[in-house]
């Protein structure tokens, strides 16, 4: 998912940047949670063949599996088309939602819907990613020479500390430690290929090399029946983490993650679950874990040490990246606002979302102290991931569509293969429910829920604002036929709505018979890119003598300052003091009511995110000693 945690912020920075050095960033933060994929995947898939198969076809068959998979998947799906799905450079569920709204208004609301639904399974991803890696890498101390026994009763207390300490540093910011990410990473795969290369050669006969031919796969598939769908399931694991691919494509360009994926992560994984079919296929028993028992004594304690650092990067790239989506979720409009902190003031991409935070981590040690192990996870992990991927690909299609110029129907059927895959993964995940994987959907559908109800209450806000407010003209109108008194000063009237006159504005003509000799109507917009350039954030338009509407525009994944943005108006022919400024904000006292609106219980759920949203005054970075807040009564 988007991750603010690399130092590479956007396309402008790839080109100051080293191609080397971008590639290099990308395999820590991009390719973390793939690269920890090989504690599990091959040991979860190969538990669920079908027993009376020989061995060496289901170890190949699975190999296949896994090999295909991430051909097909990653360097297909994502790397070559998906890429290509752009917003101004960004990829990710809610870029891509935005992206492609702007492309399909006809079917708006049903790409709103997607965009909720892959936020939401994000979210979960985000709490069994550090749960699944930090457990998959501590587990290996079952196989620690001599001790391993003695070890394994602290396995679950060591990754909850690892994991509580992960998230305690959040608020810190990782910038000092981010550049280490790539390094360690890199090592990390080298590892992995060098393990693999290691016991490719066990079989003398090297039957695992058969992997490599796709028929193996699918004489696999029809050896094992209906119990193929499972092994699917577990086959999934290997590609958690292409997500990834598209979603920090921002951060670090095509060109560098291709790079990265086809020269470093894919070879080195391919060998890597290669050399763990060979140890299988010449030690059976190392069917059990066949990737902590194919590591030599003498390098396990550097290996374990090595593994440790893969996932907690692995998991401080999808934390990263759950904060980096609650920011586009709040500017979109989709969630209440919150307190976005920035942990860095020269790299951008740096923030930290403390309610995001206090939520993952709660989240990641129910999992770890209810699930107890990696393999009892990965059956809620595949479910999150798949329904992720399956909402980029359903979004993705009228984005190409656009962008290739073509039919809609015509791209629907190029990628009626892709679909057809994500849908065949999601039906094995789905045979998962009771076991585990009923958590991300469960989770999604309060994430939903909650997004709904926030979308649904604030346009009816809106909507009874718009119907109860007069028209600004006519106001002005009015006011000249009966002026009123005038003190010096700016007055800056914030609204959602500056053709109106604002709550604010009409209370303070009631109640204090005064208007300020300069009226600004402020809007602030977000719009569908991630960034916005200076040059066009501010739009000023003069209504009257003295009297402006300014629209201050965002992208989707930019926090706003609007102290800071109000000073390009003097570039406009604006020119006013922030510090004598008045800003003037309308306090909505909501009310439920079971006649109008929403159901009663979603009333209550809006009214609720409604009174934890953080104040406009914070949010806006707007002085405190500045603001004015009249209040007034809605009934939703």
């Amino acid at each position: 998912m988007a991750s603010d945690i690399s130092k590479f912020e956007n396309d402008k920075n790839h080109k100051k940047e080293g191609f080397f050095i971008l590639a290099l960033g990308s395999i820590g933060v991009v390719f973390g949670d793939i690269g920890t994929s090989p504690f599990y995947a091959m040991r979860e898939s190969l538990s669920h063949a079908k027993a009376g198969v020989p061995l060496d076809v289901s170890v190949t068959g699975v190999v296949s599996l896994i090999i295909w998979a991430l051909i097909l998947i990653v360097s297909v799906k994502y790397v070559l088309f998906l890429m290509r799905a752009d917003n101004n450079g960004e990829g990710g569920t809610l870029a891509l939602m935005a992206l492609a709204q702007k492309f399909a208004n006809s079917s708006s609301k049903l790409l709103l819907f997607a965009g909720m639904l892959g936020a939401a399974f994000f979210y979960g991803d985000g709490i069994i990613t550090p749960a699944v890696s930090v457990l998959g890498a501590i587990e290996g101390l079952k196989q620690a020479p001599g001790i391993g026994e003695a070890l394994t009763p602290y396995i679950i207390i060591i990754s909850a500390a690892i994991l509580i300490g992960l998230f305690l540093v959040q608020s810190k910011g990782t910038h000092v430690v981010a550049s280490w990410f790539g390094p360690i990473t890199l090592v990390w795969f080298i590892a992995l290929a060098w393990l693999g290369f290691l016991h490719l050669f066990d079989d003398p006969q090297m039957r695992i090399l058969n992997a490599i031919n796709p028929l193996s796969a699918i004489k696999f598939l029809i050896q094992d029946g209906t119990v193929s769908l499972v092994v699917l399931g577990s086959v999934f694991l290997a590609v958690t983490g292409a997500e990834a691919l598209y979603a920090d494509m921002g951060h670090f360009g095509r060109s560098p993650i291709r790079a990265a994926w086809f020269f470093v992560a894919f070879p080195c994984l391919a060998i890597n679950y290669l050399g763990q079919g060979a140890f299988v296929i010449a030690n059976p028993e190392g069917i059990t874990d066949p990737f902590w028992m194919m590591v030599p004594h003498y390098a396990f304690w550097p290996i374990i040490i090595l593994a440790g650092l893969a996932a907690i990067i692995a998991s401080q790239a999808v934390i990263s990246g759950a904060f980096s989506v609650t920011q586009q979720a709040v500017q979109l409009g989709l969630i209440p606002r919150m307190q976005i902190t920035r942990t860095s003031e020269t790299q951008s991409g740096q923030i930290y979302v403390g309610q995001i935070n206090t939520f993952l981590l709660i989240g990641v040690l129910v999992l770890v102290f209810s699930f107890k192990t990696s393999s009892a996870l990965t059956f809620a992990y595949g479910m999150a991931i798949t329904g992720t991927m399956l909402m980029s690909t359903l979004l993705a299609i009228p984005v190409i569509s656009h962008i290739w110029k073509w039919k809609m129907w015509h791209t629907i059927v190029f990628f009626a293969p892709f679909i057809a895959l994500d849908t065949i993964f999601l039906s094995a995940q789905a045979i998962k429910i009771p076991h585990g994987a009923w958590l991300p959907l469960l989770l999604g559908i309060i994430i939903v829920t909650i997004m709904a109800t926030w979308v649904k209450g604030s346009q009816i806000i809106a909507e009874k604002t718009r119907k109860d407010a007069i028209p600004f003209t006519s106001l002005l109108q009015n006011l000249n036929a009966h002026p009123v008194h005038k003190t010096n000063g700016t007055a800056i009237f914030l609204t959602s709505e500056p053709d109106y006159a604002p709550v604010a504005l009409t209370h303070n003509l009631k109640h204090n018979k005064v208007l300020h000799e300069h009226i600004a109507l402020l809007k602030i917009e977000t719009q569908e890119k991630p960034r916005i350039d200076d040059d066009d954030r501010i739009e000023i338009t003069e209504i009257a003598n003295n009297v402006h509407k300014i629209i201050v525009k965002y992208g989707f994944m930019e926090s706003p300052n609007l102290p800071k943005a109000l000073t390009l108006c003097r570039k406009k022919g604006l020119r006013f003091d922030i510090m004598s400024t008045s800003f003037f904000l309308g306090h909505r006292t909501i009310i439920a009511s079971a006649n109008y609106g929403m159901p009663l219980w979603q009333d209550h759920l809006f009214i609720f995110l409604a009174k934890n949203a953080i104040n406009a005054t914070d949010f806006f970075r707007i002085p405190s000693g500045r603001v004015v807040e009249l209040g007034s009564q809605v009934i939703v």
